[in-house]
């Protein structure tokens, strides 16, 4: 398990609606110092919070950040990149490698360059990615396949750091309430509520979140036959 109190966090995607309840949340549970990182970072009111450029699809960006903040404890792999509709065949080229360069390399990049740091501390250190309930159910094209990549990336992860005692967790979660899902008209869970149940999680030792409901019947879906899964699948050709 990984106290957040006196803990040093690092949150990508800190403006964000998701990103910005990581780095007031993990302030309220006693971290010391939280870098809010983001491609165009803006001042906080709190000394605690250090505003940091990162672009997680840039590799010399990701050095640059890891070497400004060397003291991480824990990282949160939050930023994300959608794309305009979800048909695979149909995003551009563009849209597909903004998903993959954020949402599977960006992370994974990271997590790897944090992770000598991580483990040198002997324990009380975390990853946390988060994935999307969608990673199980394949009807958001690249933005599915990018997020369950970084599914099997995780748990790949959380396997090889173990042994140094880094904490990783996974997180899947369907819609949540921020401007990215302001299109839906579906159920969608508060922020603030998803920021709890993961840093609850992450100080309980835990290794994955659903942190919905959508998120636990797409993980049950799984052992359901594709056509349970895919209903259109049953369609006489």
């Amino acid at each position: 398990m990984t106290s957040l109190h006196g803990s040093v966090v690092l949150v990508t995607g800190a403006n964000g609606g998701i990103g910005t309840h990581f780095v007031h949340e993990a302030l309220a549970r006693g971290a010391a110092k939280v870098y809010a990182t983001a491609r165009r970072p803006h001042a906080w009111d709190d000394d605690r919070i250090v505003p940091l450029a990162l672009d997680v699809t840039d590799p010399a960006s990701v050095r640059a950040a890891v070497e400004a903040a060397p003291d991480v404890t824990v990282l949160i792999n939050n930023a994300s990149a959608t794309a305009a509709g979800p048909g695979i065949l149909t995003h551009t080229d563009e849209e597909i490698r903004a998903n993959v360069e954020t949402n599977f390399l960006g992370p994974l990049f990271l997590a790897r360059a944090y992770a000598p740091i991580l483990s040198a501390r002997g324990g009380g250190t975390a990853i946390i990615d988060m994935h999307s309930a969608l990673a199980w159910y394949a009807v958001a094209g690249i933005y599915s396949a990018t997020k369950a990549a970084l599914w099997s990336a995780t748990n790949s992860l959380r396997l090889e750091l173990r042994p140094a005692g880094v904490q990783v967790v996974g997180v899947h979660v369907g819609w949540v309430d921020t401007p990215m899902a302001a299109g839906t008209t579906d159920p969608k869970l508060d922020p603030a509520v998803l920021v709890t149940r993961v840093l609850d999680a992450t100080e309980a030792g835990e290794h994955e979140v659903l942190a919905d409901e959508a998120s636990v019947q797409a993980k049950a879906a799984l052992a359901a036959p594709l056509e349970a899964v895919y209903p259109q699948l049953r369609a006489v050709v």
